[in-house]
């Protein structure tokens, strides 16, 4: 069953640019920190105000901008009206059912992203999505909940050494975007960890759980397959853009993201075919052990089918039967059905039935 199924058909009919959150409302407040740097400063605040927001002066310098918490409506509206953001991408920010997405406008783009999580007991794969829209000096993310891959940027920010502090604003949502992808990388190690081990379950143990366990896998890839796919055409765009904002020397970082993302695909893709694989060797095995068994039963059914035979003439207690006079007839009797049970024996392994 789907998850979540239900929550979005109730706002079918509502005006385009309706901004209604879309999801399960985290007990948080959302919270908006703020990065601020060029070539030489730097300043950082974790809990960044509405108001100061507001007030923000974006002719100088690079600014960041990450809310964690898209579940109050009101805060994604302010900050829209802010930066003059179209109505249908603040609709888009909120509805956290979105496919990866990409659009350009004249003076930003937006772009939509999974971010991928392992379960804490690896289980499930939990999945996040990210808004990220930039401009001239200016990077803003939407994040569901605070947690994020994040942590590296935040640190190479800091630090005068790195080239991050050098570049502008689509630099920076490079950088954002390559954390997200590499982070698929994790994933996808584990998941092949995990296809490795049910590989081996399937050739050497497998039991009805490992059926579960194949279609378990299969909904993972599937998942993982949903989130990964669009984001081809995603990169694609930004590599085939025009516009100014995304400078000319940058354009090489989102070629290397684009061969990152047809690496990821291609793996996954390799996932698909071997746990479509392992469902058809299971099934297999199992028809096979079936046979195994049926032909034994086969086997068994057949020789007494005679001593049946033999044993029912000799059960019609028929007075005038000559063998009934004999001192020896019941052990003559065993002793041929005993014969004609071993001469089918050796017959069926003649014939490598057996």
């Amino acid at each position: 069953m789907l998850k979540g199924k239900g929550r979005f058909t109730k706002h079918i009919g509502l005006p385009p640019g309706s901004i209604i959150y879309m999801g399960q409302k985290p007990e948080i407040d959302p919270e908006i920190s703020y990065f601020y740097y060029d070539e030489n400063n730097y300043r950082e605040v974790e809990k960044y105000s509405l108001e100061d927001l507001e007030k923000l002066d974006l002719s100088t310098g690079m600014h960041w901008i990450n809310i964690d918490g898209i579940h109050a409506e009101e805060v994604i509206e302010k900050i829209g009206k802010k930066f003059n953001f179209h109505q249908l991408v603040m609709e888009d920010i909120v509805h956290t059912g979105q496919r990866p997405k990409f659009e350009e406008f004249d003076d930003c783009f937006f772009l939509i992203i999974k971010m991928l999580y392992n379960s804490t007991r690896g289980e499930n794969i939990e999945e996040e999505q990210v808004s990220i829209i930039f401009g001239e000096n200016y990077v803003i993310s939407f994040q569901e909940k605070p947690g994020d891959v994040f942590d590296a940027i935040r640190k190479r920010i800091r630090d005068t050494k790195y080239r991050i502090r050098r570049n502008g604003a689509d630099y920076l949502a490079y950088s954002l975007l390559d954390a997200i992808i590499d982070n698929y990388y994790i994933i996808l190690e584990s998941l092949g960890d995990n296809v490795e081990l049910l590989e081996n379950e399937v050739f050497s143990d497998s039991n009805s759980a490992t059926i579960e366990k194949i279609y378990k896998m299969k909904r993972k890839i599937i998942q993982l397959r949903k989130s990964i796919w669009p984001l081809r055409e995603v990169v694609s765009s930004l590599t085939r853009t025009e516009n100014v904002l995304l400078k000319e020397n940058n354009i090489r970082f989102f070629s290397d993201l684009y061969d990152h993302v047809i690496m990821l695909i291609d793996t996954i893709e390799s996932f698909r075919d071997m746990v479509s694989g392992l469902l058809d060797i299971y099934l297999s095995s199992v028809s096979n052990k079936m046979n195994e068994v049926m032909k034994v039963l086969t086997i068994i059914a057949t020789i007494f089918i005679p001593l049946t035979f033999i044993a029912g003439v000799y059960g019609m207690n028929f007075h005038y039967m000559p063998e009934l006079s004999w001192r020896w007839a019941y052990f003559t009797v065993l002793g041929v059905m005993l014969i004609v049970a071993i001469v089918m024996l050796i017959f069926f392994k003649r014939r490598k039935w057996l």
